[in-house]
């Protein structure tokens, strides 16, 4: 696996293909609008699902990459619904760190319902660790990724305290256009009655938006402390 020409500032880790789109498609945006260069890479290909196929998900991936823009966006095919944190999977999701040099990954967060979810948390952990490993079979050059957090899924009903909420309002429309490009996830066989799963995706960004003064947001947590250069840069 070689390197990318140019590492990625941001690689959002995410368990199956619309997971990135819900929970930080705002910051995605953000990011790549100040000229920043943004990867995915889903664990799977979220199939089997009732209404979806693996060439329709291939299909609204693709849809929603170009609506997002990204810079790389890349599938580790790891078994949807059986996901854990296993040694190959470990081993394949510290190859791509190796590969892609992220600033900063973005995970899932490591309590929820789904146990994807918790499994891609792990993963997200342990990879990030035996990136950084000499004197193994990983491809490429050792590399540690300076800064993991972790976003919000959809899948249990908590309230953790994030460390930090990222502005999305000039970015709101477009991370919904996103979303609705997974058709057979958001929209088939969901109630058309209010609050739909789109409505309630949209009011929690406008709750986590509320919660820092501002139209529309995305909440992040982090196990480290976060270092500080210019404390009047606060808002």
């Amino acid at each position: 696996m070689d390197q990318l020409a140019e590492s990625l500032d941001i690689l959002v880790v995410a368990p199956h293909p619309d997971d990135a789109e819900i929970s930080v498609g705002g910051t995605i945006l953000k990011t790549l609008s100040q000229g920043k260069r943004v990867g995915v890479v889903e664990l799977t290909n979220g199939e089997p699902t009732p209404r979806g196929t693996v060439e329709r998900r291939q299909k609204e991936t693709d849809r929603s990459t170009e609506v997002l823009g990204l810079t790389q966006r890349f599938q580790l095919n790891l078994p949807n619904r059986s996901l854990i944190n296993d040694l190959d999977g470990r081993r394949k999701l510290a190859g791509l760190f190796r590969k892609t040099r992220p600033k900063v990954i973005l995970a899932p967060y490591w309590e929820d319902a789904h146990p994807d979810h918790v499994a891609a948390s792990a993963l997200a952990d342990a990879a990030r660790f035996w990136a950084k490993l000499s004197r193994s079979d990983l491809p490429g050059d050792p590399f540690h990724p300076p800064k993991i957090y972790y976003y919000w899924s959809i899948h249990l009903r908590i309230h953790p305290k994030p460390a930090f909420v990222v502005d999305i309002s000039n970015h709101i429309d477009q991370k919904m256009e996103s979303v609705r490009c997974y058709e057979s996830q958001v929209v088939e066989g969901r109630s058309s009655e209010f609050p739909t799963l789109l409505d309630d995706i949209r009011d929690r960004a406008r709750y986590w938006g509320w919660s820092i003064d501002r139209a529309f947001g995305e909440p992040f947590a982090s196990r480290e402390e976060i270092r500080i250069d210019n404390i009047t840069t606060l808002t």
